[in-house]
C-alpha cells in the first residue's frame, strides 16, 4: 500500500511539475510576435528561433536518454527545469537575436532533458498494467499547461511585454524546487534491472543510428505514415511559427487577441480526443480520417488568406488545430498496426519525421513570410493538399492490390 501511494504521489508530482513548465512555454505564445518586432526581427530569424529550439531538441534526446539511465531519473528533471528556467529568463532579459538564440537553444537542450527521464520515471514506477495510463496522464497535463499558457500570457502581458517570459522562468524555478526536495529516486527500480540492461546495453552498437533509421526510412511498409507525419508537423510549425507575425502585421491583433485564439482552439482538440475520436476511429477507420483531416486543414490553412474578421479568424484557425489533432493520433494509431513487435522503433521513427517537421517549417515559413507574408500559408496549403492527394492515390491502389 505504501509503495503504491508513493509512487502514485511521484506522478501526480511529475504530473504537477510538467503542467507548470508547458504552462511556462505556452504563455509566451502570444507575446512572441509584438516582442521580436519590438527587437526588428524579421521573419527568417523568426522561423529560425523556432526550428532552433526543435533541432536542439532533436540533437540532444538520445543523449539525455542515458544521462538519466546513468544519474537518475530526478537530477536530469532538475537539470532540465533549471535550464529552461534560465532560458526564459535570458528571453526576457534580450536585447539582440545572439541572446535569443541562446535562449531557445536552451529551451530545447531543458525539453531534451525534461521528457525523456519523465517518461523514464514514469515506466519505473508503474505497472505494465498501469503503463499506459500513467503516460496517458502525463501527456494529459502538458497538454493542460500548454492549453492554459497562452491565456495567462495573454493577460500578463498587460503588466509589460517582457514579464510573460519572467512568470515562466519563475514556474520553471518553482518546478525545480518542487522536484528537488519532495520527489523520491527511481533509480532503484533501475538498479533491480540492471542484468536486463546490460544486456540491451550489449544488443546498441547492432543498432542503426537516428541517421540510418531516416535514411532507410523508405524502405518500411509505414513510409507514406512517416511522408504524412512529416507533411503534418511541417504544416502545423509552419502555420503556428509565424500566425502571430501573419495577424499582428495583417490584422494588427494583440496578444490578448492571439492568446484567445490558441487556448480555445487547443481546448477544442483536446476534448475531441477526450470524448469521440475513439468513435471516429471506430466508426470511419484510420486511413478515411487521415484522408479527411488532410483535406480539412490544407484548404482551411489557404482560407487564412481569404478572412480578414476576429471571429472568422477563429473559427479557421479552430478547423486547424481540430484536424492536427485528430491527425496526429490517426497516424500513430495506423503505424502502430504496421509495427508489431518494433514499436519502439517505429515510435522513435515517427518522433524523427515530427521534429524534422518542426525544423523545416519554420525556417521555410519565416523567409517565405520576408518575401510575401501569405506565402507560407499558400505553400503549407499545397502540400497539405497534396498529401491528401497521395494517401487517396495510395488507397485506390491497396484496392486494385486487393482485388487483384
Amino acid at each position: 500500500m505504501a509503495l503504491l501511494f508513493k509512487s502514485r504521489g511521484a506522478m501526480l508530482l511529475l504530473m504537477f511539475n510538467l503542467f507548470l513548465v508547458f504552462a511556462g512555454i505556452g504563455l509566451v505564445i502570444p507575446v512572441i510576435p509584438k516582442y521580436i518586432t519590438m527587437l526588428d526581427i524579421n521573419g527568417s530569424i523568426a522561423g529560425l528561433l523556432t526550428a532552433s529550439f526543435a533541432f536542439t531538441q532533436l540533437v540532444f534526446s538520445p543523449l539525455a536518454g542515458r544521462l538519466s539511465d546513468s544519474f537518475g531519473r530526478k537530477r536530469v528533471i532538475v537539470v532540465g527545469m533549471l535550464v529552461f528556467a534560465c532560458a526564459e529568463i535570458i528571453f526576457g532579459l534580450a536585447d539582440s537575436a545572439l541572446l535569443l538564440f541562446v535562449s531557445r537553444m536552451m529551451g530545447g537542450i531543458s525539453g531534451a532533458l525534461i521528457m525523456p527521464a519523465v517518461m523514464a520515471y514514469a515506466a519505473d514506477v508503474t505497472t505494465e498494467e498501469e503503463r499506459a495510463k500513467g503516460m496517458g496522464f502525463i501527456n494529459a497535463s502538458i497538454s493542460t499547461g500548454y492549453i492554459i499558457g497562452p491565456g495567462i500570457g495573454g493577460y500578463i502581458a498587460e503588466f509589460g511585454i517582457r514579464v510573460p517570459f519572467y512568470a515562466a522562468g519563475v514556474a520553471g524555478l518553482v518546478a525545480a524546487v518542487i522536484t528537488m526536495i519532495v520527489l523520491p529516486e527511481s533509480l532503484q527500480s533501475i538498479k533491480k534491472g540492471n542484468e536486463n540492461n546490460e544486456k540491451a546495453g550489449a544488443d546498441t552498437e547492432t543498432k542503426q543510428s537516428l541517421f540510418q533509421q531516416l535514411r532507410f526510412a523508405y524502405r518500411e511498409p509505414y513510409f507514406i505514415s512517416l511522408i504524412i507525419v512529416l507533411v503534418m508537423s511541417f504544416g502545423l510549425a509552419n502555420y503556428e511559427a509565424i500566425f502571430g507575425l501573419f495577424v499582428d502585421h495583417k490584422l494588427d491583433f494583440t496578444p490578448k487577441d492571439i492568446a484567445f485564439i490558441f487556448t480555445f482552439a487547443s481546448i477544442g482538440g483536446a476534448v475531441v480526443q477526450l470524448t469521440i475520436f475513439g468513435w471516429l476511429m471506430n466508426r470511419f477507420g484510420e486511413r478515411m480520417v487521415i484522408t479527411l483531416c488532410l483535406l480539412a486543414a490544407g484548404v482551411f490553412v489557404l482560407l487564412t488568406l481569404f478572412v480578414h474578421q476576429y471571429w472568422l479568424i477563429f473559427a479557421v484557425t479552430f478547423v486547424i488545430f481540430l484536424s492536427i489533432d485528430i491527425l496526429r493520433p490517426a497516424i500513430s494509431t495506423q503505424m502502430s498496426m504496421f509495427a508489431q513487435e518494433k514499436q519502439g522503433y517505429v515510435a522513435g521513427l515517427n518522433s524523427a519525421f515530427t521534429s524534422l517537421g518542426n525544423i523545416i517549417g519554420p525556417i521555410a515559413a519565416g523567409m517565405l513570410f520576408d518575401v510575401n507574408m501569405n506565402f507560407p500559408y499558400v505553400v503549407a496549403g499545397i502540400i497539405l493538399i497534396l498529401c491528401f492527394g497521395l494517401t487517396l492515390f495510395k488507397g485506390s491502389q491497396r484496392v486494385q492490390r486487393a482485388n487483384a
